[in-house]
């Protein structure tokens, strides 16, 4: 159920005016068009309208209730600068702007990014997309941004954050089974014996016993997360006792010199970047020539698409040519891949 704003707490207040705020942000200062689609459109079209009111920019809510009215209000208020607003079928397929210049796409469990899109062939369709996930209706998260719209630099940081900080105190009651898999994964990858090894993206540190075995006493195991909650997880878990070190930090703005790494696991986290191809060449930046990075999921991609109730699409991130192909053009080579329904691994040397 989609919750009115009087029944939300603080937080997911705060929540909510971070996303619609984001979304503003988003907005070019001409006038444009913008379609929200998908389950609780009209709901979410208009906090949106309401916090770009609140900014002072004129915005004009299209909606299939009154279509011909609205039109007639677009015509006669529509400025240089005016945002056209909509939800719904009819204006899907044709925006009073001539095109929509932002879709922002709602996403709810067993849905996928662009679902409800209009027609690859129409005109009407968007140049740019925002996923917003209502996975929970009173937490929203921007999920991805793409094209060439003026977000906020770093928004995904703050999103990233939000995803995981509500659910780091649970995230080993849900997933602590899969602690055997990091083991045989970083036992196959076999990082060297008194390197440094980094667990990026580390969670609440299922990685961190596995890489201190491979690495040995002499050698250096670094957990790093940008969520805050998930490094408390760790401590919580006894599993810091491995790290030499517990920092707090961006995955595509590394805290380390160049070619200072011999090894980088990385479980679920590439999917996570706002931007793929820059991320691996920052992984680059800070690895050794000839040394690893270890791509590693615990469950196989087609079973992961299936329990988000989706279809794996050939030309995804971690297809194995799309994977091959990023990873080359950032300084790795790819030596290993593999992907059975039990796990993802794939293994590249830096180049």
């Amino acid at each position: 159920m989609f919750p009115d704003w009087q029944s939300m707490t603080d937080a997911q207040h705060e929540r909510w005016e971070a996303v619609l705020g984001t979304l503003a942000a988003a907005l070019p200062p001409h006038a444009a068009g913008v379609i929200v689609d998908g389950e609780h459109a009209d709901l979410v079209a208009d906090r949106i309208a309401h916090a770009l009111r609140s900014t002072g920019r004129h915005c004009v809510r299209l909606t299939d209730q009154h279509p011909l009215a609205d039109e007639d209000t677009w015509r006669a208020e529509g400025t240089s600068t005016t945002i056209a607003l909509a939800d719904g079928p009819r204006w899907r397929e044709n925006p009073p702007t001539g095109r929509w210049e932002l879709a922002i796409w709602l996403r709810i469990p067993g849905d996928h990014p662009g679902s409800g899109q209009a027609n690859s062939n129409s005109q009407a369709k968007p140049v740019s997309e925002v996923v917003l996930d209502l996975a929970d209706p009173s937490w929203p998260i921007i999920r991805r941004v793409s094209g060439a719209i003026a977000v906020p630099e770093h928004w995904y940081v703050t999103e990233t954050q939000a995803f995981f900080a509500v659910r780091a105190a649970t995230w080993d009651t849900k997933f602590g089974d899969d602690l055997p898999a990091y083991a045989a994964a970083v036992a196959e990858a076999a990082p060297p014996l008194g390197g440094t090894a980094l667990d990026l993206g580390c969670g609440t540190g299922r990685a961190l016993p596995a890489l201190r075995a491979a690495v040995g006493p002499t050698g250096r195991v670094i957990g790093l997360d940008l969520t805050p909650q998930m490094l408390d997880a760790v401590r919580s878990s006894g599993r810091d006792r491995d790290a030499t070190a517990l920092l707090l930090g961006d995955a595509q703005r590394l805290p380390f010199t160049d070619a200072s790494i011999d090894a980088i696991f990385a479980a679920g986290l590439l999917n996570h970047l706002d931007n793929q191809s820059a991320g691996l060449r920052e992984l680059a930046r800070v690895t050794r020539l000839g040394g690893q990075l270890i791509v590693f999921h615990p469950t196989g991609r087609a079973a992961l698409a299936a329990r988000h109730g989706r279809v794996l699409g050939a030309d995804e991130p971690l297809a194995e040519h799309v994977l091959g192909a990023a990873l080359s053009n950032a300084g790795w080579k790819l030596d290993y891949y593999d992907d059975p329904v039990s796990r993802f691994l794939a293994l590249a040397t830096r180049t």
